[in-house]
């Protein structure tokens, strides 16, 4: 079972004590990230993670602070979305104090040195030239473009190579200070864990910021009929991003989008993967996901293609949303859904980064935190109609939008292929 504790100045500390396992992780999550940044400093957020591993005045370059972790063999990162940025270091318990103290040390000491941050700026750009010539997963950001379009939600995490280069080592600072505060901070640790672990959170992590953060700007969802983006790339297969708009964390029918996704295309034997590779033969991966956040959802397919094929493997995604939007799914489908969810779940769970990541990110985007239990009984209670209601909910011509790289100049036979979903 969980503790949670929250001190004077805001700090939120998560404590997850794990039977059978040897190791910890601490997880330190701060409610920042591409949503709230403007264009100007776009990529802000990404970049502020990366200078957290240049040194400190303890450990004053990548070597120390990286050494320090390797010499016991722990394992250690950090990532940035567009609600949070997260740095973890999962270790042997018998290390945790250290874990503790390296984690801390980069979040409240870190130098952005003048000389480093020219330096990584040169990193971000390698990374971003990474992305785009990775059109699997670029078509990822693609896709937010084309439901957000000029606004944060629709703007790449990593920023664009111009906003990178232009951001100074004054912006990062005052980002910092804004951001990474102790409110707007939680601190997870799960794993083999006794004792008043909160106490030693709360000294390493004393000398955090108190202050006012930046709020995040409303998300503008408008949306009348269906839409596309194209980009042109001379690439061997096209890679496409095919759905629809959906619901926030905080909808009632979150759960119910949840098992939609997985009856799609979420497991080896869904209906697009069934459809679309072992009897079409036209993809090697198909899959479909579902993306809640505080103030956005949608439910979205990925494939990637022959390019003299991708037309045809648009249409048969539309055309299984169609079906399952027309008709009722079986019991015995929706059982096995709710049995992958479950059993999936209850996997992730033997691992400490797993545990810690759970109960973190649902106490910063949400304010409430639901054992796994407790989703288990809402994911239980969804019915048939209740799949039915949402898919023709969903599904529906106006809320399409369809993200494609490949080796066409014209959209125009794309868009007509969304509108067509009517007549299927």
């Amino acid at each position: 079972m969980f503790r949670k504790t929250t001190l004077k100045n805001g700090l939120r500390i998560i404590a997850v004590p794990q039977k059978g396992t040897r190791a910890v992780t601490v997880l330190v999550l701060v409610a920042t990230g591409s949503k709230y940044e403007n264009k100007k400093i776009n990529g802000i957020s990404h970049f502020l993670e990366h200078m957290f591993f240049k040194g400190t005045k303890k450990r004053p370059n990548t070597t120390a602070i990286a050494e320090t972790l390797d010499k016991v063999g722990g394992i250690y990162n950090a990532f940035t979305g567009e609600d949070y940025t997260g740095y973890f270091v999962k270790v042997d318990a018998k290390h945790f104090d250290l874990a503790l103290d390296v984690i801390s040390d980069i979040y409240l000491n870190s130098k952005l040195d003048s000389k480093e941050i020219k330096k990584e700026k040169r990193v971000i750009i390698e990374e971003i030239n990474m992305y785009y010539d990775h059109p699997s997963s670029y078509i990822q950001s693609l896709w937010n473009k084309a439901l957000y379009g000029d606004q944060p939600a629709g703007r790449d995490i990593a920023g664009t190579k111009e906003s990178v280069l232009a951001i100074s080592r004054n912006q990062l600072v005052d980002y910092m200070k804004t951001q990474y505060t102790g409110s707007n901070t939680i601190i997870c640790i799960a794993g083999n864990v006794s004792g008043n672990v909160e106490a030693k959170a709360k000294r390493y992590f004393s000398k955090i910021n108190i202050g006012n953060i930046i709020e995040k700007p409303c998300v503008v969802e408008k949306q009348t009929q269906p839409e596309s983006l194209v980009n042109f790339k001379n690439t061997d297969q096209t890679h496409f991003c095919l759905g629809v708009r959906a619901y926030n964390l905080f909808h009632p029918n979150r759960y119910v989008l949840e098992l939609l996704g997985l009856i799609l295309g979420g497991m080896m034997s869904s209906r697009l993967f069934i459809k679309v590779r072992e009897q079409l033969g036209l993809a090697y991966y198909v899959k479909t996901g579902i993306s809640s956040d505080p103030d956005t959802g949608c439910l979205v397919t990925q494939a990637g293609v022959d390019n003299k094929r991708a037309e045809k493997a648009v249409s048969a995604v539309l055309k299984e949303y169609k079906r399952i939007s027309q008709n009722k799914i079986s019991i015995k489908e929706l059982k096995k859904a709710k049995d992958h969810f479950t059993g999936k779940m209850s996997l992730l769970f033997e691992a400490s980064d797993s545990q810690a990541s759970f109960y973190g990110i649902q106490e910063l985007l949400e304010k409430k935190t639901l054992t796994p239990e407790e989703i288990y009984a809402k994911i239980n209670k969804v019915s048939v109609n209740d799949i039915l209601k949402v898919s023709k909910d969903i599904f529906k011509p106006e809320k399409l939008n369809l993200a494609l790289i490949g080796p066409f100049k014209d959209k125009t036979k794309f868009q007509k292929l969304l509108w067509t979903m009517k007549n299927f």
